[in-house]
């Protein structure tokens, strides 16, 4: 899903706190692409939280791997500890 490029808008009904709507009304907030762009902040975390989550094992074991041997590449110079 790309969220940045222009799509159909579809109407949709919004129940939102007054006090919200009259102070983004009185600072000339476009409250329909305030809403729009909560819920695609929603959705991005969702999906990566469901990432995280289907992934969890490969993740676990990839860092047990680690630990166990060591990265592939030795460590750069700029990134290693003084003696």
């Amino acid at each position: 899903m790309k969220y940045g490029t222009p799509a159909n808008r579809q109407r949709v009904n919004l129940t939102v706190r007054e006090d919200v709507v009259s102070d983004a009304q009185a600072l000339n907030i476009n409250i329909s692409r305030a809403a729009e762009a909560g819920i695609e902040a929603a959705l991005k975390a969702e999906q990566s939280r469901r990432w995280r989550e289907d992934n969890a094992d490969a993740i676990k074991a990839h860092n047990k791997r680690i630990e166990r041997e060591g990265m592939f590449l030795p460590t750069p110079w700029w990134a290693q500890e003084e003696a």
